[in-house]
């Protein structure tokens, strides 16, 4: 079972320093997943970010996934490729690299549920409350749709969409099988401390009502 327990995902527009500093120290905050969402940049210096955490992540035996770009996660041997619908269409994507972990995002129940059929290995689910972080993130989904997608399929589910330490303990409560976290992570002063926060939330929650380690 991969850990999707803390999912943290690169913003050079909000982060204080590079995508490589960022990165480490969200790991060593106890980040399960790295994913490297760049929308600006050159094919080129996309692919250069993501070998420099590509070796990173391997070093530290962490899960790489990168955002919108099959050929980038490929060219960089990144364990995963996250697609939305406006990217390569799932049943492509897993005909052409049937070896990467396929993320999708998705906000309703029957997306959910046809992202599952197409092959996809795990769902991104949200927003759950408004952010800043997307410019095209749309309306809110709430904690109850999100308990729905999350009772509808069968593979993990990440929520995602404006989620702080404030109100983890509630989407955790949906059952979710982890969070990913932009602007509360890597936008903090501390990128470490913020992770390792969250990380301590997440643990601690998981003990408290599943007995988990």
């Amino acid at each position: 079972m991969k850990d999707f327990s803390l999912y943290v995902i690169t913003d050079r527009k909000i982060q204080k320093r590079r995508n490589l500093e960022v990165v480490e120290e969200a790991i060593a905050g106890g980040a399960s997943v790295i994913q490297l969402r760049e929308k600006e940049l050159s094919a080129r210096e996309f692919l250069e970010e993501a070998l420099l955490l590509r070796d990173c992540t391997r070093r530290h035996g962490v899960l790489f996934i990168v955002n919108d770009r099959l050929d980038i996660a490929l060219a960089s041997e990144a364990d995963g490729v996250h697609l939305g619908p406006d990217d390569m269409p799932l049943e492509y994507a897993r005909r052409i690299a049937p070896h990467l972990i396929l993320g999708y995002s998705c906000d309703t129940v029957e997306e959910a549920q046809r992202a599952e059929r197409l092959g996809a290995h795990y769902l991104g689910v949200g927003t759950v409350f408004p952010t800043t972080t997307k410019k095209d993130a749309g309306t809110p989904i709430g904690l109850e749709r999100l308990r729905e997608i999350k009772k509808a399929v069968r593979i993990p589910v990440v929520a995602i969409g404006g989620i702080t330490l404030e109100n983890l303990e509630a989407v955790l409560a949906t059952g979710v099988d982890g969070v990913a976290v932009v602007s509360a992570i890597v936008g903090a002063p501390s990128v470490r401390d913020a992770a390792c926060a969250f990380r301590r939330t997440i643990d601690a929650f998981r003990r408290r009502y599943h007995g988990a380690p």
